[in-house]
């Protein structure tokens, strides 16, 4: 099993949902890298990435390292950083990385993570 791909199913949850849900989706990503130069590689994929995806007119929310843990049983250490990035949907989320220049971009996320987990979320009722 990928830790760093989605698995058919989840993709498969992802694009149903993004027919019939057009609201803006924010995701939450929890990135460990991998040892030597991971946090290298993930750099050069979040700088293409994020061109990429203010060009759909989402935008990156925050970026930032983890560093301590205040509730919960989770070690220090189980995560790098996180990242949390704004889409206007899920749609234009898919259609990012459906891009062949995404795809290439990519290889660096690859290259760059041991494992992550993205969760993709919406704005809670008011």
């Amino acid at each position: 099993m990928s830790a760093v791909r989605p698995q058919p199913e989840q993709f498969k949850a992802l694009a149903e949902a993004a027919q019939r849900d057009q609201s803006p989706v924010v995701m939450l990503n929890l990135l460990k890298f991998r040892s030597g130069d991971g946090a290298g590689e993930y750099g050069k994929y979040g700088a293409a990435a994020r061109a990429m995806v203010e060009a759909t007119g989402g935008r990156v929310l925050y970026l930032g390292r983890c560093d301590q843990v205040l509730i919960g049983e989770v070690d220090a250490n189980d995560w790098d950083a996180i990242a949390v990035v704004e889409y206007p949907s899920r749609a234009a989320f898919l259609a990012m990385i459906g891009r062949p220049d995404y795809q290439q971009a990519h290889e660096h996320r690859e290259a760059g993570l041991e494992r992550t987990v993205l969760i993709a979320t919406t704005p809670a009722q008011q």
